[in-house]
């Protein structure tokens, strides 16, 4: 058995520069909007809820499934960093024949056979290679740690960013079939009114006039028909391109527009619940520890590194008539000759650094504005909630009120017909004031870092 054991000292004239890993990035608000398509449509429309839409799009939409798809990035970006502090070790078996040409190498004694062989030898060895110690890999593990603990964060995180826009799309379509529910009562309400006027007019008790503002009037409300229609339409499209649904799957809402007034709520007690439960001002706070890490990295790069190289085999010209080997190599390498590599990686790591503090420092700010945000706008759409409903019944009682003075022959029908563009606006005004309310609740569950929960801030079953 042959033995032999080196040990060298290397000053490195060049060394090369790995570059930290990178941090992750969250999808883009536009992401949200889309999915993964889930199933095929079927001829049978289905009933969808508002707690269906939601689990539909946790489980389609694009947002979160590029959420998860970066996680499992940043998890084999923490691996690779993993594996460059432990050993790395390698099998080979070789089994080698071979025959030499002596001329052919510039060999020509006399009496000596031209060609040698063929002989051969069986070669089985490990080897193995450990950097003992590199304290900069070490530190872009660290990093490449609190990135993939950024990643889970941000992939939670975009769980209430899905709540978000699922819940959007679902309120925009119920105001758009409670607004095309009223266009619809008022194109009824306008016929009745033209029929009033033409068979008043066919009777000589009221002008033609009377006849061509009611068919006006008539033909104004079909056109907003019309657009309620064509609106609730391409609603439900986008509702069904957020969850994965089939575009052409046709699904009926089972659940009326919800309103649960709130009571004056603290305006600081629920920004310090933000701030403790946002997963994305979390994700930020690894990020900017990965980013601390890779400047301490940087700085890392300057020293030097410990490795160790051995291999051990058995050699022979077969397995029966064979004897072990092994060598050993342990290096130190220091870098000379790399400042512009090693100060442009430090400057670099200091930008990222600087970045991300900047970035957590505007997320907090950006949190207390969120929660103060939806506050004040579920202040405003609970007390213009209030007003338009009472607008309505005011507006409809003057129309009635209208509608039997005309018939009986008491004013000719222009009262009617502002009445009914009273009706229009009010009841318009009441059903955007509703969707104002529900989407600022939700907002307000958005920036509470708490928007699973959204029934607790919407109200219903």
């Amino acid at each position: 058995m042959g033995f032999a054991l080196s040990v060298s000292a290397v000053v490195a004239a060049q060394t090369a520069v790995i570059p930290p890993p990178p941090a992750p990035t969250a999808p883009s608000a536009g992401n949200f909007q889309g999915s993964v398509t889930q199933g095929t449509a079927s001829a049978q429309a289905i009933d969808l809820s508002l707690d269906d839409a939601i689990q539909r799009g946790l489980q389609a939409n694009l947002g979160i499934i590029l959420s998860n798809t970066q996680t499992a990035g940043a998890r084999a970006q923490r691996l690779s960093q993993l594996q460059s502090l432990l050993p790395s070790v390698d099998f080979a078996a070789k089994e080698t024949v071979m025959q030499t040409d002596l001329p052919a190498e510039g060999l020509r004694i006399s009496g000596f056979p031209v060609i040698i062989g063929p002989f051969g030898f069986t070669d089985l060895r490990a080897s193995l290679s450990w950097s003992l110690v590199d304290v900069a890999s070490l530190r872009n593990y660290l990093a490449a740690r609190h990135n993939f603990a950024a990643s889970q964060l941000s992939a939670q995180d975009a769980r209430d960013l899905v709540v978000l826009t699922v819940g959007n799309a679902y309120l925009l379509v119920l105001a758009d079939q409670t607004e095309l529910s009223s266009v619809q009562a008022q194109v009824a309400t306008s016929k009745i009114s033209l029929d009033q006027a033409v068979d008043n007019h066919q009777a000589g008790t009221a002008p033609l006039l009377d006849e061509l503002r009611a068919r006006v009037d008539y033909q104004s409300l079909e056109q907003q028909l019309i657009v309620a229609q064509n609106a609730l339409e391409k609603d439900k499209l986008s509702l069904a391109r957020t969850i994965g649904l089939p575009l052409a799957q046709s699904y009926n809402l089972t659940e009326d527009v919800p309103y649960a007034p709130f009571d004056q709520l603290d305006a600081d007690a629920l920004i310090k619940q933000a701030q403790a439960n946002r997963k994305d001002l979390a994700a930020l706070v690894e990020v900017n520890a990965a980013a601390a890490e890779q400047r301490k990295a940087a700085t890392a790069a300057r020293l030097p590194a410990v490795a160790a190289n051995a291999d051990y085999g058995d050699i022979g010209p077969t397995l029966a008539h064979s004897h072990g080997t092994v060598d050993a190599t342990a290096s130190l390498t220091v870098p000379v000759f790399a400042e512009f590599a090693l100060r442009g990686l430090a400057q670099q790591a200091q930008a990222q650094l600087d970045t991300t503090q900047a970035q957590l420092s505007d997320k907090q700010a950006q949190i207390e504005a969120d929660v103060r945000d939806a506050l004040l706008d579920i202040a405003a759409a609970q007390k213009q909630v209030e007003v338009a409903r009472s607008s309505s019944d005011l507006a409809n009682e003057a129309l009635k009120e209208a509608q039997e003075r005309y018939a009986n022959g008491v004013s000719d029908n222009l009262a009617v017909s502002q009445a009914q563009q009273s009706v229009a606006q009010a009841d318009s005004q009441y059903v955007a004031s509703l969707y104002r309310d529900n989407i600022a609740k939700l907002s307000l569950a958005r920036a509470l870092g708490d928007g699973l929960n959204y029934r607790k801030y919407l109200g219903g079953k």
